[in-house]
């Protein structure tokens, strides 16, 4: 999976959440820094070439929808964020947030016992 551009990136997300869309209506939903409608249809084409959508063609206007999904997307990156900035280590990157105090002590302890609900799921098999 081909790394995406800032713009690629918000791109996907305008189609994830569109789940089809033609480039005039990707356009509308961007609020900051609209390309031309060339520029954008140009990008749109990218990820088609990237892989990340694929298109039905009405005439000579083509209608995209996504063909790797989000939470596929979410993981590569979170995975490679991880991998960047925090050593491979999850203790690092959830100890930043907390440091950051981007994160309460309640929503670690929700995220604890989570992860103890998973295990005794698993034990259970």
């Amino acid at each position: 999976m081909q790394k995406l551009t800032n713009k690629e990136e918000e791109i996907m997300h305008i189609i994830w959440k569109l789940k089809k869309a033609f480039v005039k209506e990707v356009m509308a939903e961007i609020t900051e820094d609209q390309p031309h409608y060339n520029t954008l249809s140009t990008m749109v084409r990218n990820l088609e070439e990237k892989g990340y959508v694929a298109y039905h063609a009405f005439g000579n206007t083509h209608q995209y929808y996504p063909i790797v999904p989000i939470e596929e997307y979410r993981k590569k990156f979170m995975n490679t964020a991880i991998d960047n900035y925090f050593n491979s280590s999850y203790k690092n990157m959830v100890s930043f947030f907390a440091k950051e105090e981007k994160i309460s002590a309640d929503e670690l302890r929700e995220i604890l016992a989570m992860i103890e609900n998973k295990k005794e799921e698993i034990t259970s098999l």
